[in-house]
């Protein structure tokens, strides 16, 4: 039954080192945020699962490290993502104005067919810090960059607050599932025959 099927979207995360990157990424799949920053060395990747309209969506979740030198992850990393999603840290410039290298280089190794139509999402994280006094990028800003770019999806978002994170990922799939449908890519969920496997096989202690 097509109903039993599960469409897998991959969702690529990118923006400078020490925006909040996996803090959002776990907020927003386990509800959990931590205080404690822990650099991500390479790529690493989280799933969360959820139903939009009727169709069961996995949404695979990838966190790159911010640091230049892992910049450069490789093809096979951004190939067969579905939607990228750009975050910057609203009380520092530099990793705004980074959002134009980092918007290229997707480009640049995902090497989409429609590189104009892919979809992308911008978070300018961090919005509860200072109560938003110390801000160095404003939303109209943000939101100008946005439309220069042909309109992607703005949100600024708390990842400590939770704030706005669950309807950011929630556009970030819906986005993922409209680019996802041209491609029709579909898995079906491999645990079962595993699981009868183990049954069969009993314990040997």
């Amino acid at each position: 039954m097509a109903s039993r099927r599960r469409t897998l979207l991959k969702v690529i995360v990118l923006g400078d080192s020490g925006v909040g990157k996996t803090s959002l990424m776990n907020q927003y799949v386990h509800k959990k945020f931590s205080q404690q920053y822990k650099a991500t060395i390479g790529a690493d990747f989280v799933t969360k699962e959820l139903q939009i309209d009727d169709k069961l969506v996995t949404l695979q979740i990838w966190d790159t490290a911010g640091q230049e030198r892992f910049q450069s992850l490789g093809v096979a990393f951004y190939r067969g993502a579905d939607c990228c999603v750009l975050v910057y840290d609203v009380h520092a410039r530099k990793s705004f104005d980074n959002l134009d290298n980092w918007h290229e280089e997707f480009l640049h190794q995902a090497s989409p067919s429609d590189p104009s139509s892919f979809p992308f999402v911008i978070l300018g994280n961090k919005v509860d810090v200072d109560g938003g006094n110390s801000r160095v990028i404003s939303e109209k800003r943000a939101k100008e960059w946005c439309d220069s770019k042909g309109n992607i999806p703005y949100f600024e978002t708390s990842a400590k607050e939770d704030y706005n994170v669950d309807d950011a990922f929630l556009c970030v799939a819906k986005l993922a599932l409209q680019n996802d449908r041209e491609q029709d890519v579909y898995f079906r969920n491999i645990q079962e025959p595993v699981l009868e496997t183990e049954q069969r096989s009993g314990c040997a202690c």
